[in-house]
C-alpha cells in the first residue's frame, strides 16, 4: 500500500493549478447552464476538472476517479475499495454570487474511507489538507499544522450551509447546545473550519454527493475529527448512487 501523505505535495499543486484556473473565468462575466438535476454549471468547473484529471491519472494510474461532471456525463467508472473523489469547484452557487466561499476537493477513498484531501479555497488564498493523523492549514502567513478543538459546554460554534438550508432540524439541533452560535460558510469550508478549530459543529441536512465530501472529511479525521450519521455510524462511501444522507461533522466523540 502506498503512501497516502507522499501524495499531499501533487494533489496541492494540482489543486492550485486548478484554483488558478477557476479565477480566470471568476474575473469574467461567465455563463451559467444548468444540468440535468437542475443544479448549476460553468466553464469553471469544466476547466478545473480538465487540469485535475490527467493529473490524478499520472499519479495513480490504476485507481479510478470519480468527479462530478464526469458523472453528470454518465461517464462514472466501477469502483472497489480504493478510488478518487473529485469536486473541482465546490460551491458553484457560491462561485455564481461571487462571495468567494468556494473549493477545489481532491480526496481518496481507501478501504471504505478517506485517506487522503486537499481542499483549497483559491478566492481566500486556504489550502487545507490531511493525511494519516496530520492535518494543515497554508495561507499568506504560512503552513501550520492543525487539529479539531473539544467541544464547548457553552457557547459551541454551528455552522451552516450559506444554499442549502433547513432550519427545522438546525433549531432542533441547536436545542441540545446551550448558547450556541450560528456562522454561515459556503462548500466544504465547513468541514475545514471544523479541522482548524474555528468552528465545532457542522450538521447537514439534505442530500449531498460523495465527491462533494470526500476531501474535507479526509482533512478533519486527520484533524481528529469525524464524520457520521445521526444515530452515531461514519460515513461510508462507494454507495451505488454516490448520495450521502444526513450527517455531523465534529471532533471524534
Amino acid at each position: 500500500m502506498f503512501d497516502p501523505a507522499a501524495l499531499l505535495p501533487t494533489l496541492e499543486q494540482l489543486a492550485r493549478q486548478a484554483g488558478a484556473a477557476i479565477m480566470e473565468i471568476y474575473a469574467t462575466d461567465f455563463a451559467v447552464v444548468r444540468k440535468g438535476d437542475d443544479s448549476p454549471v460553468t466553464e469553471a468547473d469544466q476547466k478545473a476538472e480538465a487540469l485535475i484529471l490527467p493529473g490524478l491519472r499520472a499519479l495513480t494510474p490504476n485507481i479510478p476517479i470519480v468527479a462530478e461532471e464526469e458523472a453528470a456525463a454518465g461517464r462514472i467508472p466501477d469502483v472497489g475499495d480504493t478510488f478518487w473523489l473529485v469536486d473541482p469547484l465546490d460551491g458553484t452557487k457560491e462561485f455564481i454570487k461571487k462571495n468567494g466561499e468556494f473549493t477545489v476537493n481532491i480526496g481518496l477513498i481507501a478501504e471504505g474511507r478517506p485517506v487522503v484531501g486537499v481542499v483549497f479555497a483559491p478566492a481566500l488564498g486556504i489550502m487545507w489538507s490531511g493525511a494519516g493523523n496530520q492535518a494543515f492549514r497554508e495561507d499568506e502567513s504560512g503552513r501550520r499544522s492543525i487539529a479539531c478543538r473539544p467541544p464547548p459546554a457553552t457557547g459551541a460554534v454551528v455552522l451552516d450551509s450559506r444554499s442549502h438550508r433547513a432550519p427545522d432540524k438546525l433549531v432542533a439541533f441547536l436545542a441540545e447546545l446551550p448558547e450556541a452560535r450560528i456562522e454561515n460558510a459556503g462548500s466544504s469550508l465547513k468541514f475545514c473550519k471544523v479541522a482548524d478549530a474555528s468552528a465545532d459543529f457542522y450538521p447537514r441536512f439534505g442530500p449531498t454527493s460523495e465527491w462533494d465530501v470526500a476531501a474535507g472529511h479526509a482533512v478533519l479525521l486527520a484533524a481528529g475529527g469525524e464524520v457520521v450519521s445521526f444515530d452515531g455510524q461514519p460515513m461510508a462511501y462507494g454507495k451505488p448512487t454516490f448520495r450521502n444522507g444526513d450527517f455531523l461533522a465534529r471532533a471524534k466523540a
